[in-house]
């Protein structure tokens, strides 16, 4: 799928050494989160997630890396699809790609394709209180804070409205 000049490609094992020196970024885990812990682990991560369901099959796994015009790979964008057509969504970027608009176009990019393709409505995100990045990301794509806080993590959410 194209986000302007980026490509969402579904992610497949074979991305795994390309996207482990990528989540190998420290400055990504400042607020949630870890590293991977080897390639290894990556990989088999990456072939669970082939799947593209959960094991249940309650629940759809959709998961793109973001290729640049480069050819490298700067994150990924990801969206657990639930029963009622509520998209969870995640993403990491690498540091380097920050502050450029690439996170911004890629998530836009997805809830288009999740819109248009997968029928999704309500996005939902959720994060920590202090991740002003994301969540200015996530205000720039039209969330909202909703919800009590959980602890130190805060709900963003879009809906958009049904078609008459």
């Amino acid at each position: 799928m194209n986000a302007g000049q980026l490509v969402l490609e579904p992610q497949r094992v074979e991305h795994a050494a390309e996207m482990f020196e990528v989540l190998s970024d420290p400055a990504i885990y400042e607020f949630e989160n870890s590293p991977p812990q080897s390639l290894a682990w990556l990989e088999e991560r990456f072939k669970r997630l082939e799947a593209r369901a959960s094991p249940d099959g309650t629940q759809q796994w959709l998961n793109w890396v973001i290729r640049l015009p480069t050819g490298a790979l700067a994150g990924y964008v990801q969206a657990t699809i639930t029963r009622d057509r509520t998209a969870l969504i995640a993403y990491e970027l690498s540091s380097r790609f920050w502050r450029q608009g690439i996170g911004g176009a890629a998530v836009r990019a997805m809830l288009s394709e999740l819109t248009a393709t997968y029928g999704v409505r309500t996005f939902v995100a959720e994060l920590k209180e202090r991740n002003y990045r994301s969540a200015a990301l996530l205000n720039s794509a039209g969330f909202e804070r909703v919800g009590p806080h959980r602890g130190d993590e805060i709900v963003m959410q879009k809906v958009l409205a049904h078609a008459t």
